[in-house]
């Protein structure tokens, strides 16, 4: 038996305990999850803990007060659905780890069945004109995921059908062939392995005539690997906050890591692998408004494909090289840098004569339409998925966990985002 002191101790001891815990909110669930809820505009917030009380129990999202669709998530595997090969995937085949930044996670792993890559999803006809089917003119977007980054670059969450339709390697034998179905969508990095990676697109298909969506964004700061079955300690030091921005006004599309974006140029994109159809969009339609037919202007590139930032306030300009006759300039406006040649006239004066792009702002990105894309309610619009996106190639993408995701119809400011990655600093067990 304790001895009465003892005892009194020992309860002292957890009423002290119980008081700290209550006097730290950033460790009580249902503080976190009001922090993300009530943050103006959050549509949808599953944080693997809250499922269906009845039936299959499947992962549902916190949602606004009277709202009825709560978006329970079901359980795919895309290979099996367009190309009809491998099994179908359950719950069972994300394991859950327990704790997180509002008490759970799910693993996205590292497949190595070809025929095998699941994911999460809201399939399209429980979304279509539903809060979370972002699109349209005026139309910001903010997704925020709280993920522990294993291994791999690609999506976390969003709705971003890339197709099936790629004439490649891995497309052949499939038994549906689907067009892009894209709208908004954050991934671990893509051209950045490891950044925020926020993508959107006008179109739903690609952009400057490659075959890939190129509106994205890299935060400047770069997430770590952590191997997913490291001692819990280690996980718990390693939640990651990612985020991407769309503000419609501002036509500007921004990469956060742990509530930080930073500045991110592309230097000589001429010369990146998929970043060079930007630069030659650039390029076209610049040359397109040069009156007549210039060297290198392509008249058949399309109008809507031209992609020509603002560059009409100079932020910096320095002298490269000067002579008598001829001036060149490196000239840097918000979201290109150029180099200008301008050579003396007969007057004088100092005339431009060439300008070339020579670094590409990556964070935030240059959104040069006025609309994401809108699918028709006919089957031209993708589902709402996480861990994984539908696309031709069938890559293994991310790995790791995945404690939180979250979907915003405005674009937060830098404040709200700092205090949402803040929820990564604890965890908490699960309930």
């Amino acid at each position: 038996m304790i001895p009465r002191a003892s005892q009194v101790s020992v309860v002292l001891s957890v009423l002290s305990f119980a008081s700290s815990f209550a006097a730290e909110p950033t460790r009580d669930y249902p503080t976190r999850v009001a922090t993300v809820t009530s943050t103006p505009g959050c549509v949808a917030f599953w944080d693997f803990v809250q499922r269906e009380p009845a039936g299959a129990h499947r992962f549902t999202a916190h949602v606004p007060a009277g709202a009825t669709n709560t978006f329970p998530l079901e359980a795919g595997n895309y290979i099996h659905d367009y190309w009809g090969e491998g099994r179908e995937a359950t719950y069972a085949d994300f394991p859950l780890l327990g704790r997180g930044p509002f008490g759970e996670a799910i693993r996205i792993r590292q497949e190595t069945d070809a025929s095998f890559r699941p994911l999460l999803f809201v399939p399209r006809a429980r979304l279509h004109d539903s809060p979370i089917d972002l699109k349209g003119a005026n139309q910001s977007v903010t997704v925020v995921v709280w993920a522990i980054r294993e291994s791999g670059n690609h999506a976390l969450a969003g709705i971003w059908h890339e197709g099936t339709d790629l004439k490649q390697n891995e497309t052949a034998g499939i038994k549906k062939v689907e067009r892009g179905q894209r709208q908004y969508a954050l991934f671990a990095g893509l051209n950045k392995a490891g950044s925020a990676c926020g993508h959107v697109s006008e179109n739903g298909a690609s952009s400057f005539l490659n075959k890939y969506a190129l509106h994205k964004s890299n935060s400047a700061d770069v997430s770590p690997t952590v191997p997913a079955d490291s001692p819990a300690a280690v996980l718990d030091a390693s939640w990651q906050c990612f985020a991407m921005t769309y503000n419609h006004a501002t036509h500007e599309l921004t990469g956060w890591l742990n509530g930080k974006s930073g500045d991110r140029w592309l230097e000589n994109p001429k010369s990146d692998t998929l970043i060079k159809s930007a630069y030659n969009a650039w390029l076209q339609g610049r040359l397109q408004r040069v009156p007549g037919l210039q060297p290198g202007e392509d008249p058949a590139f399309p109008a809507d494909q031209f992609y020509n930032p603002p560059e009409e306030e100079l932020v910096s300009s320095k002298i490269l090289s000067e002579s008598a006759d001829e001036r060149v300039e490196l000239r840097e406006f918000r979201y290109t840098r150029l180099k200008v040649t301008l050579r003396r006239g007969a007057n004088g004066a100092f005339t431009e004569t060439d300008r070339d792009l020579v670094a590409l702002r990556l964070n935030p990105w240059w959104f040069s339409h006025d609309s994401l894309y809108t699918p028709a309610n006919d089957g031209t619009g993708g589902p709402f998925t996480i861990g994984r996106v539908i696309h031709s190639g069938r890559s293994v993408g991310f790995t790791g966990w995945i404690g939180g995701v979250a979907i915003f119809n405005r674009a937060l400011g830098a404040d709200e985002l700092a205090r949402l990655a803040a929820l990564s600093a604890n965890t908490l067990p699960t309930r």
